[in-house]
């Protein structure tokens, strides 16, 4: 008998809301978002890193943007409304969202934050995107994503 795939807690939360997904390991020693693409075997576009901004409000932004992509920064926070937004600092992240770097997932962070998903995701059947931990993956596609929470398409990159 195989040994059981170790479920992270963005998988239980997808599998709750019965939405499929395909999960994928990788070298968790890969920090780069394009790097995690290419050992997956897939395109950097289709695969998305999770973002977390603070506004000139104080109010905290998710985007997900394709991996070899930078996020715009004005485009950013005009998508949310805001003024303008900053990326937080890394030490900020594990107490914002319970996530650290590298294993940030959309699904499952501390409290829910407004989230924006790069539009070029839509052109794609399925996306990749952290399964809430470094070495781990979720495959899926972007309509069951938006089932899940709310996620807002925009363009968001320069």
């Amino acid at each position: 008998m195989g040994k059981k795939e170790e479920k992270t807690n963005v998988m239980r939360l997808l599998d709750s809301k019965k939405l499929a997904y395909v999960s994928h390991a990788y070298d968790p020693d890969l920090t780069d978002a394009v790097q995690v693409a290419r050992s997956l075997g897939q395109v950097p576009e289709q695969v998305f890193k999770t973002l977390v901004t603070v506004g000139a409000s104080g109010g905290h932004f998710v985007f997900m943007v394709p991996a070899g992509s930078e996020l715009d920064l004005k485009k950013a926070a005009k998508a949310a409304g805001e003024k303008s937004v900053q990326m937080i600092l890394q030490r900020e992240l594990l107490p914002l969202t319970g996530y650290i770097h590298g294993g940030c997932s959309p699904i499952g962070m501390k409290k829910p934050f407004p989230t924006f998903l790069d539009e070029s995701a839509l052109l794609f059947e399925t996306i990749f995107f952290s399964g809430g931990r470094v070495g781990h993956q979720v495959q899926m596609k972007p309509e069951d994503l938006q089932k899940m929470m709310k996620i807002t398409p925009a363009d968001l990159t320069k």
